[in-house]
């Protein structure tokens, strides 16, 4: 069985192709997918991450349809991609398992270049995946974007959390990073930001969002876990946390501690901006850390994907986050339990915190900044100048009582 999906972009507008390349490139990736490849002279041509799942929907035997999650291994093999061969084409082709494939051509025209072509197919003959498929076979779609352009010195990056249905397949993607014509053997600090990026960061900052249901039965503290992403050889993020989530689906909350013994965890340093990403089997969580001024950093962004909250998915993603503000070159540190508030239905709890996105020296912490709950001293003078305060009181006004009957004493002759 063989069936394909072509469609043209010509009449697309700018946020429209956007919208479909950033859909695109998130048919193929749940866990982190971090490529970089070399030209024949050695220097680097290509460099793309993005992160994503797919739920395919099939037919069975007994005629219902079922829908089976795919996820891409960390041994996919990425045998046959290639940069800059000198005919302006470059492409990423990706093999998971026997039966998924997908890969992507990329044109250069002058001084831009372009996502040419998308392909995904897999195979109903996987009995593994697709044990009850009534129809055995291959299934391919192709997809044509070739009207965004992007100029060769930027890095094409989207954050956003996207959700899509595209024939029998429900994309989720975010976090895609594409650079296919690399210059001058550097991967850009400068970033194309796509449109749903852009409409997100100019939103106000969200402070708090209240959850309205019935406080759920406490779990016990999570244990802390400690996290890193290197830069190369060198560490560029560190962070320490215990986590707990807090998930509210049909007006049912529950909580769930994240195991640091199950989950992997990987990341990306930026010039303005880092992540940290983590993972079990079932659960995907995301930071989004960036600058402040030049000077400071903070929490800004969060995206979590679960497989099984109450029996079904659960995604959230919040890019307008203000928390953990400290400067540059120091940690920021809280060990009491603080609430990050994602949306209506999503918060996170932290515990034993602390994290820092940049400037990290020979993988260690730098001086941290606590967090006000943390912070006693801030407490000690707030007591003690409302105890010199209240004595200070007390003496004027027995000095204006003395002073009273001091008066009363003498009499106009």
């Amino acid at each position: 069985m063989s069936r394909s999906c072509r469609l043209s972009l010509p009449l697309l507008t700018r946020g429209s192709a956007f919208a479909l390349l950033c859909l695109l490139l998130g048919t193929i990736e749940i866990g982190a997918l971090n490529l970089t490849l070399n030209n024949s002279h050695n220097a680097t041509c290509l460099h793309a991450h993005w992160q994503m799942n797919f739920t395919i929907k099939y037919e069975t035997l007994n005629h219902g349809l079922k829908n089976v999650t795919i996820q891409v291994p960390s041994n996919a093999s990425y045998s046959g991609s290639h940069c800059d061969t000198g005919d302006n084409v470059s492409q990423i082709k990706v093999q998971f398992g026997s039966s998924f494939f997908w890969n992507v051509n990329f044109t250069r025209q002058n001084s831009v270049y372009f996502i040419d072509t998308i392909c995904f197919s897999y195979d109903t003959s996987d009995n593994d995946t697709f044990p009850d498929a009534k129809v055995k076979g291959k299934v391919s779609t192709t997809f044509e974007v070739d009207t965004v352009a992007i100029p060769l010195d930027e890095l094409f990056r989207c954050h956003s959390v996207v959700t899509v249905t595209e024939e029998n397949v429900t994309h989720n993607y975010w976090d895609v990073f594409v650079q296919a014509f690399i210059q001058n053997d550097t991967i850009s600090t400068k970033e194309y930001v796509c449109d749903k990026d852009v409409s997100t960061e100019s939103t106000t900052a969200l402070t708090t969002v209240p959850i309205t249901t019935s406080k759920p039965i406490p779990e016990e503290r999570p244990h802390p876990g400690t996290y890193s992403v290197q830069n190369g050889t060198a560490i560029c993020l560190l962070a320490t946390m215990g986590l707990q989530l807090n998930i509210t689906k049909d007006k049912v909350t529950s909580l769930l501690n994240i195991s640091p013994n199950t989950t992997n965890f990987d990341g990306v340093c930026l010039k303005e901006s880092a992540m940290l990403w983590l993972n079990d089997s079932n659960n995907y969580l995301e930071f989004l850390f960036a600058m402040k001024n030049g000077n400071r950093f903070y929490l800004k962004g969060v995206n979590v994907s679960l497989t099984f909250v109450n029996g079904s998915d659960f995604v959230a993603a919040n890019n307008s986050l203000n928390y953990w503000d400290a400067p540059i070159g120091s940690s920021y540190m809280c060990n009491k339990e603080e609430a990050i508030a994602i949306s209506d239905a999503f918060q996170i709890n932290t515990f034993d915190l602390r994290v820092q996105p940049f400037d990290v020296v020979e993988g260690k912490y730098s001086t941290a900044q606590e967090c006000s709950l943390d912070d006693g001293s801030i407490l000690i003078p707030v007591i003690v100048g409302a105890g010199l305060a209240g004595l200070i009181l007390i003496i004027v006004v027995a000095y204006l009582i003395g002073r009273r009957k001091s008066y009363a004493g003498y009499q106009t002759l």
